[in-house]
């Protein structure tokens, strides 16, 4: 990969290898713990050992940043001056990272000097493993390490969350982020997206693997029904505080919810509170049982996570739940789930590896047999968070 991304900056900038600073920056996957954040619950999600690289050729003698991916060879090399960050539509991808310097421009970090780089990432385009944030949190590591500004890892998460907020116009939470940025490899992180703060559990799979499906179906209607769940859930937060002082859903646990359930009139607003709850509990004791190394228990919450998310919540669809009902019938998995926004995008699975290649076969039939469409299967394996990687040496390829 870092040879490949060394004779890109050589081809389009004549750049000097001994010159070029390497960095890498990861996907990520949500273990468990869905539509929960807004609610004031927790998240689980794991850096994943694929991602975004950058190659840089920093030049203290120029304003001018240029930047190309081999993700989008046909966009060319997008120019732009590192003292005027706009947005610009035709700039496609490069805004992201160019909101990102924008970010750091704003906090007084602008050393007025350019640079060229190279990107490539390998994660599947669609598949909802949150390429856009490894972009953001690769430039943001480089970025900081170049200028040598000293920012710590949790300023820089923020910095990539701001620039997708206000620079690019996406009201994303922080998740996607904070794992990337703060991934450690076999472990997943128990979030709080509200304070920020977060717990290692370490993810040991022996036998098993880590599975994520892509249903190739897309989300067309997640952002009309994340609106559309987010007012139920604050409906049912309005009508628990006549019975209850509570900021979020999730500030109940499962007994207190049993006891103030009744106020909840409105029969849509009282599943998705149920949903609410319930997940932040499975979230959480999902956290201690990898701790404890109880992998299969680990499973049954996955999977009743997705009973939850398609009965009560009401985001799965006929792909989803088909893929997730496909892989619930094999033997061999232990757990299924949809991760993400929902109505389409990916199921998360842990699948033993014995004749694994066999069993993505047979679930990848019943899938294409009931819904038409073709599913891809990743075997996932949780990395590390952004950071420098070391130049490649003679002989390590």
């Amino acid at each position: 990969m870092e040879e490949k991304l060394l004779q890109a900056m050589k081809e389009y900038y004549d750049a000097n290898e001994s010159d070029v600073r390497l960095f890498f920056a990861p996907g990520r996957v949500n273990l468990i713990g869905e539509h929960i954040d807004y609610n004031g619950g927790f998240v689980f999600p794991c850096s994943l050992s694929i991602g975004t690289y950058m190659a840089v050729f920093p030049r203290p003698h120029t304003d001018r940043v240029r930047m190309l991916s081999l993700n989008f060879p046909d966009k060319g090399v997008v120019s732009f001056d590192v003292n005027k960050l706009e947005y610009d539509e035709s700039d496609d991808w490069a805004n992201y990272p160019k909101g990102v310097l924008n970010e750091f421009a704003k906090l007084g970090k602008q050393p007025g000097s350019g640079f060229d780089a190279v990107f490539y990432g390998n994660i599947p385009n669609g598949a909802g493993l949150s390429s856009s944030a490894s972009i953001e949190l690769a430039t943001a590591v480089m970025w900081n390490e170049i200028n040598e500004f000293g920012l710590s890892m949790t300023d820089l998460v923020k910095i990539g969350q701001r620039a997708e907020n206000d620079f690019i116009g996406v009201s994303c939470g922080i998740m996607d982020q904070f794992a990337i940025g703060m991934g450690r490899e076999n472990h997943a992180i128990l979030l709080d997206c509200n304070t920020l703060d977060y717990d290692y559990s370490p993810v040991e799979l022996g036998d098993y693997a880590l599975v994520i499906a892509n249903t190739n179906k897309r989300r067309g209607l997640a952002d009309s029904k994340y609106n559309e769940r987010r007012a139920e859930c604050e409906s049912a937060l309005e009508a628990v505080r006549t019975k209850k002082e509570v900021r979020h859903l999730c500030d109940l646990n499962a007994a207190e919810f049993q006891e103030v359930k009744s106020v909840i009139t409105e029969p849509e607003a009282l599943k998705r509170a149920k949903h609410a709850v319930y997940e932040n509990e499975r979230t959480i004791q999902a956290a201690e049982l990898l701790k404890e190394g109880d992998l299969h228990g680990f499973g049954r919450l996955m999977s009743q996570s997705h009973v939850s998310l398609r009965d009560d919540y009401e985001v799965s669809g006929n792909e989803l739940d088909n893929l997730v009902e496909a892989a619930w019938s094999e033997d061999s998995v232990i757990g299924a789930r949809m991760t993400g926004a929902g109505f389409g995008g990916c199921t998360v699975n842990i699948v033993h590896k014995k004749e694994l290649e066999q069993t993505l076969g047979r679930i990848g039939s019943e899938y294409t047999k009931k819904t038409g469409l073709e599913a891809e299967f990743y075997i996932a394996e949780i990395g590390p968070g952004a950071k420098e990687l070391k130049p490649v040496k003679e002989g390590d390829c």
